[in-house]
């Protein structure tokens, strides 16, 4: 898990560094700091107030103290030493479940109606224990801030692009125009596969905390199998591809063709590693 922590920390680093630097190819210290002030203000506006957006995309309706999920999430927080979140269910048949919150204080974790009903209780406990997991190592703040700069670093790449495309195109200058135009499409691709190597990066983080919050590796294994499995036939009908990283699998029947574009590790990658796991 350190080494994942590690690789999440340089990422960002790296994702912050390529903000910057296109700023400053842009407008000079001056570029670099529309850069910032964009990326804070983006980023408190996400903060704030995604995890009402996301709720009310996917139709989540919150159950009570006397729901069987309820008491399950509550038994697994008490174990975890977490503040109780608030308990979503979402009206769909797909398997799945995601975590959201801007804090340990403020979370709520989702899970599908179909989850529900097909996994065993030490299946859905894992499932949910990896949700928890997500919570108490504020995975959502970090893929609100990586998101946060990729969408920053996309923009400023347009405003690059379209500089070069009608800006100055003096024949003495022509060649820094084409290289500024280059890099000006290379830089948001990048970002993107900095931005989702974060989040394969704190799928297995929470894996492997979910894991041990619960002692029992094997369940989310078995449960990640059957999501696989079952989500390959039933994708989810409603929601956005946008936000399918916050899922425990992919929801939507499409899948990248490079794992640098997926939002996800792979299943059996994911699977073989909770079962080497030692608890």
């Amino acid at each position: 898990m350190i080494n994942n922590q590690i690789k999440t920390a340089l990422l960002l680093g790296l994702l912050t560094g390529l903000l910057l630097f296109l700023g400053y190819l842009i407008g000079g210290n001056t570029g670099i700091f529309v850069g910032l002030v964009l990326s804070i203000l983006m980023n408190f506006g996400t903060y704030w107030f995604s995890d009402k957006i996301v709720l009310m995309m996917y139709k989540a309706k919150q159950v009570d103290k006397n729901h069987e999920l309820y008491k399950l999430v509550e038994g697994i927080a008490k174990e975890a030493r977490l503040p109780m979140p608030k308990v979503y269910i979402i009206p769909a048949n797909n398997l799945n479940a995601f975590a959201t919150g801007r804090s340990p204080k403020n979370a709520a974790v989702a899970a599908t109606e179909g989850i529900i009903r097909n996994l065993t209780k030490e299946e859905l406990k894992g499932v949910m224990a990896h949700e928890l997991s997500h919570v108490k190592n504020r995975d959502t703040l970090i893929a609100t801030i990586a998101a946060t700069i990729a969408g920053v670093i996309s923009y400023l790449a347009y405003m690059t692009r379209f500089a070069a495309m009608f800006g100055n195109r003096d024949n003495e200058n022509s060649g820094n125009i084409f290289a500024l135009l280059g890099l000006a499409i290379l830089t948001p691709i990048i970002a993107t596969i900095i931005q989702l190597a974060i989040s394969r990066s704190r799928e297995y983080i929470a894996d492997e905390s979910g894991a041990r919050m619960i002692k029992n590796p094997e369940a989310l294994a078995r449960a990640l199998e059957k999501l696989e499995l079952h989500n390959k036939a039933h994708p989810m009908m409603f929601g956005s591809p946008a936000t399918s990283s916050l899922f425990i699998v992919n929801p939507f029947r499409g899948q990248a063709l490079l794992n640098l574009f997926s939002t996800h590790p792979q299943v059996q990658e994911r699977v073989k590693r909770l079962r080497a796991l030692k608890i």
